[in-house]
């Protein structure tokens, strides 16, 4: 099979691919509209006057002294689009999107008593808190007493350089009675449209999974669509170690509670537009004028790999790399790895192509080696089709023969693109889901790596490159129709390709470029072996 052909095969295949995908998320973002847009939504308002804001060297957050919750945090090292100057605002409590953390202790048989549900009004030492430039953590303690005289400190740990936020408990209990309680931890958020924190986002071809995420003692990684939170389909499993998050492209909220205890994960829907993910530990009894200790983190901020996996077991696995995970990853640490050498994503991804096609050139020697020797009985396999015009089964025997006989292969030619399609699918997901790439410059017009082309060139040089591969590439196709199909080919990828990150377009510009550079090599060194003469 020619070059031209594994092209178009490898294109449709890719395409039917990616149709799938966008057609997936179209229909969900569909039944989110359609069940929830006629509901109006009463949402708590932001009350500054009980809050107390935190800021360190990555976060500003402010905590809502009405439950001593974490209601907005800003991501100081990431701006909230290309070329702005405001940071991005992950969490947030608006009138019309909530996205915020809830934490604290429930009383047994909380979910009858409604008293026991009324948030505790936290006092703190002061209003604003911030971190020295050579203080390692800051520590925010709030207390509440309550009527019975039972006192929570629940603290707050920020740590210099660190998303992941220690949230310990301590409870004293200085009643004559047995105190039995539970901690608990959620996320709630909106599910309607992300507030345009990331307009990129719009652009089909660089959507990524927005929803909820777990991990539990059997269950490394699982994500859970919003959808099926509303359509009641609520999670509800049993577990010490593990995780509950939110995920959005890039960024991550995430609870992971102390694994002292037994938990259990569930999910709600709290209101028409408002669903939550959460914990709540196995009960525990405080014996009268005792008291006990409990911790639980907090990750707020970019899907960083190896802090994730630092912070908890699993959580890295939150960056979604899709069905090829297991080929993006290794992908992304070659690539990180290029990048601490050279200091330019672009370049890294160049690199990393030169790489994988040296790797490949094996199965490229073979492929072109294959099509020569088609070409080379071409006019053998043109006379038994003359032959047999007329018996299309003895004619696919006798060109099988020929084959078995001239020991060809005519599958070997597709074969080195088959392997590249799950690669560069790969390359794709690392592309749009890895948060170092974000807003990532190449050179000149190339600010951001995982966005498109702003002036299309790159697509149209890709498109250039595909179309030259065709001409220098010899073939076998004698009907003149087909010629033409495989001449609108590059046509096709050049305008699919407007719309994709702009480190996949160089990557596969680069690839063509070797493509021809090794295609010219293997052919002059075939036509200097007797064999093909």
């Amino acid at each position: 099979m020619d070059l031209q052909r594994s092209f178009f095969i490898f294109g449709f295949f890719f395409i039917l691919f990616l149709v799938l995908e966008i057609w997936n998320f179209n229909t969900n973002a569909h039944i989110h509209v359609s069940l929830y847009q006629n509901h109006n939504v009463n949402l708590v308002k932001n009350d500054d006057v009980n809050s107390i804001s935190v800021t360190t060297n990555v976060l500003h957050v402010k905590i809502n002294l009405e439950g001593g919750d974490i209601e907005q945090a800003q991501l100081l090292h990431f701006k909230d689009k290309l070329n702005s100057s405001k940071p991005l605002i992950l969490l947030d409590n608006k009138k019309n999107f909530i996205y915020k953390t809830k934490s604290g202790v429930i009383r047994k048989n909380f979910l009858d008593d409604e008293n026991a549900k009324k948030k505790p009004i936290y006092i703190a030492s002061k209003k604003h808190f911030k971190l020295k430039k050579n203080q390692k953590e800051i520590h925010i303690p709030l207390l509440w007493t309550s009527r019975e005289g039972i006192t929570y400190i629940k603290t707050f740990i920020f740590k210099s350089n660190s998303y992941d936020i220690d949230v310990k408990y301590k409870i004293y209990n200085k009643t004559n009675k047995n105190l039995e309680i539970s901690f608990f931890g959620g996320l709630q958020q909106s599910i309607g449209i992300l507030d345009k924190k990331d307009a990129s986002n719009s652009n089909f071809s660089l959507q990524t999974f927005r929803g909820a995420a777990y991990s539990t003692d059997s269950v490394k990684y699982e994500k859970y669509h919003f959808d099926s939170i509303f359509k009641q389909n609520n999670l509800n499993v049993v577990t010490y170690n593990g995780w509950i998050a939110m995920l959005q492209q890039y960024f991550v909220t995430a609870w992971i509670p102390d694994n002292i205890l037994l938990n259990t994960f569930y999910t709600a829907k709290v209101s028409s537009d408002v669903i939550e993910i959460g914990f709540y530990s196995h009960t525990i009894n405080i014996k009268p004028h005792h008291q006990i200790a409990y911790s639980s983190k907090l990750w707020i901020g970019p899907e960083i790999q190896n802090e994730m996996a630092q912070s908890a077991p699993n959580l890295d696995l939150t960056v979604d790399y899709g069905y090829l995970w297991f080929l993006s990853q290794p992908l992304f640490k070659l690539l990180k790895f290029l990048y601490n050498i050279v200091g330019n994503w672009g370049v890294s991804i160049i690199l990393i192509t030169f790489i994988i096609r040296g790797i490949m050139y094996p199965l490229t020697k073979s492929q072109y080696t294959t099509m020569t020797k088609i070409k080379k009985i071409q006019p053998k396999i043109d006379q038994i089709k003359q032959n047999y015009e007329n018996n299309k089964q003895k004619m696919s025997e006798k060109i099988l023969e020929l084959y078995k006989f001239e020991k060809v292969n005519p599958l070997g030619g597709c074969f080195p693109l088959l392997i590249q399609m799950p690669i560069f699918l790969a390359l794709y997901y690392m592309l749009i889901s890895s948060v170092e790439l974000r807003h990532a410059p190449f050179v000149f017009w190339i600010k951001d790596l995982s966005d498109q082309d702003p002036y299309y060139v790159l697509p149209v040089l890709m498109g250039l490159t595909m179309f030259l591969i065709q001409i220098i590439t010899p073939n076998n196709i004698s009907d003149p129709v087909q010629r033409k199909v495989m001449h609108v080919v590059p046509m096709i990828f050049t305008v699919f390709f407007l719309w994709f990150p702009s480190g996949l377009v160089i990557y596969y510009i680069t690839s063509n470029l070797v493509t021809i550079i090794q295609q010219k090599y293997i052919l002059n060194h075939l036509k200097d072996t007797s064999e093909f003469t």
